[in-house]
């Protein structure tokens, strides 16, 4: 098999609550490859979102290594991982974190003027994003304008304006109603099937989970049950003469 895009090495994360150390992750060792399609489902206070912020270098493990391509990025210093973050991974959460002054368009704008593009250099991309996630006519309204499931598609617009190879979705769907949430969820499908993004969802969602290729289940800090892995390796014992 290819190298992997992220691997993660024994990844610990400890907190500290009330002066006492609060371990989190307790060792996660995991690979995603290019176009993998992941969801990542456990019991509240499992570490899902623990695990996602480390793999997006939101957050720093407090040990272990996070690889892409083959690079250590948790060595890097904090501008070099600002830039490369910027420019690699795509990142939805669950309350959209769309700037409210900003119309639909600017806020897709937004990772290309940090990357010191203009105005006119990144309107015709935001516009056609804007386009592809069907909110073509909705370019001039702001957030307060848009419903719940509209915003989170003008988020998922602005996490692909780099084209990063990754994109991290962290309860994406978890305030929408149903035929919305469904609607998103076909989104995220689409965008891993027309662009090759590798997509890692943290869900409590069992449906959506259940259309994802590989279920990632962590419990206490471990990951449990990796679906995809046992797959693998049951077709490769039936392959055996």
């Amino acid at each position: 098999m290819t190298q992997p895009l992220v691997e993660l090495r024994q990844v610990k994360k400890t907190f500290h609550h009330l002066g006492r150390p609060l371990e989190v992750l307790k060792g996660i060792d995991l690979q995603l490859h290019r176009g993998e399609l992941a969801a990542i489902v456990g019991p509240s206070g499992a570490g899902k979102s623990t695990l996602l912020h480390c793999l997006g270098t939101l957050d720093l493990p407090t040990s272990g290594q996070i690889m892409l391509e083959g690079q250590d990025i948790t060595a890097l210093p904090g501008a070099r991982l600002s830039a490369l973050r910027n420019k690699t991974i795509g990142f939805v959460f669950q309350f959209h974190h769309l700037l409210p002054e900003f119309t639909a368009l600017e806020n897709v704008q937004m990772p290309g003027l940090i990357h010191g593009q203009s105005r006119s250099e990144t309107a015709p991309r935001a516009r056609q994003l804007l386009k592809d996630v069907g909110l073509a006519e909705r370019a001039t309204h702001r957030p307060g304008e848009l419903s719940g499931g509209e915003q989170q598609r003008v988020a998922l617009a602005r996490a692909l304006f780099m084209d990063p190879p990754i994109l991290l979705a962290d309860e994406p769907t978890g305030n929408l109603d149903s035929a919305t949430s469904d609607a998103i969820h076909d989104l995220f499908l689409q965008v891993n099937r027309e662009r090759g993004t590798t997509i890692v969802v943290v869900t409590h969602n069992v449906g959506f989970a259940e259309r994802m290729p590989r279920i990632i289940r962590l419990r206490d800090g471990f990951v449990e049950k990796d679906v995809r892995r046992e797959l693998e390796k049951k077709q490769a014992e039936e392959a055996l003469p």
